[in-house]
């Protein structure tokens, strides 16, 4: 047998497996549309047949069998949508370890903190031309991350193309990169802040440590709680709901529906809230995608929390992680998911409730102004209370100071990831803002 007939005989092999599969009847108006359909799918597995046969034998440098199969079956799943793809056996590992927190490498995904990227400035849109010199155009995704990967504490240059400037090189210690995907701590003493920078297997069990320790710390003061999902891609669908479902007393909490329609899901919260109720305000961006949104939506359409920041990422589908053993596996895009109230963002995103664009806070000088304290013979206040501060300065914001002019609406590259949860962070300033105005009016409610 030649190669050709070999290569169709493979061909062949491939679509009699295909035709056994259950579920894979090509149609149900008997044997002769049936009998059409599977000519059909012969005829374009004999092409793939010669192509594939004709790279093997007259491709310009020979390429293993593997690679070019492996190659075919990335182009078909890459060519449905941007988000299915096949991971051999090393990827799929690796994507393995990333989901359970831990993983080795630069931590070039920049929206974690605590990696070498974050710390050399390395910043969200930044474009790698230069591994060590060498150019990685050409290079598929998985290929660029391998050369970035390396023994702990060797060092790679990178150089990086940022808008507004010229390259320039970075050169970054590697290190191992363990994902802490939730942070937090209090805001003043009476707001408790936190972060969530993915959805992995921790994610749950991490936002359950952190309120617990806000409310130790903070004993009987809090007054509401910042969630932050700004630059959060997402992860998997089940952190997502547990996350929501912390929150949320009842209800649904997101579907997915997919091709079939037997194969949709509801997924419903479980009666209680670890916060208790208080008021929580939502933080989103651009580079909140997939489970974050889940997460934003289900919060918006329960009215249980308020949504601050720019319009979400807009990815609104699922992907299921189908193993193939001995090989890898597939990830495949299965289903769109839907918001409570029945939404999808799928390229639309979430707009927030109240939209607050980027910004930075900077000092601005003020001419020297007298008050009455500060006249001659100016008559005291001999009130006691009038000791006491008259109520709080905008959160993070010191006196005198007043927001630089927004960066661009929606824009997540303006967000840096070093900024997020500090006293520079315009965003979350407004948040704490909202919190307590919501706190100061029920206090006075309740009197």
């Amino acid at each position: 047998m030649n190669r050709f007939a070999l290569g169709t005989a493979v061909a062949a092999i491939a679509l009699v497996a295909f035709l056994n599969v259950p579920g894979n009847t090509q149609s149900a108006g008997g044997a002769a549309p049936a009998a059409k359909s599977n000519s059909d799918t012969y005829r374009q597995l004999n092409l793939f047949a010669e192509v594939f046969e004709r790279v093997r034998s007259d491709y310009v440098e020979e390429v293993s069998d593997e690679t070019l199969v492996e190659s075919a079956i990335n182009g078909m799943l890459t060519s449905l949508d941007p988000h299915s793809s096949y991971l051999n056996a090393k990827n799929y590992k690796d994507m393995q370890v990333q989901t359970r927190g831990e993983f080795g490498g630069l931590g070039i995904e920049v929206t974690m903190d605590d990696t070498p990227a974050a710390k050399a400035g390395i910043k969200p849109n930044d474009f790698i031309t230069n591994l060590d010199g060498e150019p990685v155009a050409g290079l598929t995704l998985p290929e660029a991350v391998e050369k970035m990967r390396g023994l702990v504490n060797s060092p790679i240059k990178l150089t990086i193309r940022r808008e507004g400037r010229d390259p320039f090189d970075v050169t970054l210690t590697r290190a191992i990169v363990k994902i802490q995907s939730v942070k937090s701590h209090l805001e003043g003493d009476n707001i408790g802040y936190i972060r969530i920078t993915s959805f992995n297997e921790q994610t749950d069990s991490g936002l359950q440590n952190a309120v617990k320790n806000l409310k130790q710390q903070a004993g009987n003061k809090l007054v509401g709680y910042v969630l932050d999902l700004r630059n959060n891609p997402g992860g998997l669908l089940d952190q997502a709901i547990a996350v929501s479902d912390a929150f949320i007393e009842r209800g649904e909490i997101v579907s997915t529906r997919g091709r079939r329609s037997e194969d949709a899901q509801r997924y419903n919260a479980r009666a209680g809230d670890i916060t208790n109720g208080l008021p929580i305000v939502v933080l989103i961006n651009g580079g909140s995608a997939s489970a974050s949104e889940i997460v934003a939506g289900a919060l918006q359409d329960h009215h249980r929390a308020v949504l601050l920041g720019t319009k979400s990422f807009g990815k609104g589908s699922v992907q299921t992680i189908i193993p193939l053993p001995g090989h890898g596996a597939m990830r495949l895009t299965t289903a769109r998911y839907y918001t409570p109230s029945g939404r999808s963002i799928q390229a639309k995103g979430i707009e927030p409730d109240i939209l607050v664009e980027p910004a930075k806070i900077e000092k601005v000088a003020q001419a020297a102004i007298r008050h009455e304290a500060d006249l001659r013979g100016a008559l005291k206040n001999t009130d006691k209370a009038a000791a006491q501060p008259s109520g709080d300065a905008p959160a993070n914001v010191p006196p005198g100071t007043t927001p630089a002019a927004p960066a661009e609406k929606g824009d997540a590259s303006s967000v840096d990831p070093l900024v997020l949860g500090t006293a520079e962070d315009y965003q979350l300033a407004r948040a704490l803002d909202m919190l307590r105005g919501v706190a100061l009016f029920n206090g006075r409610a309740l009197n």
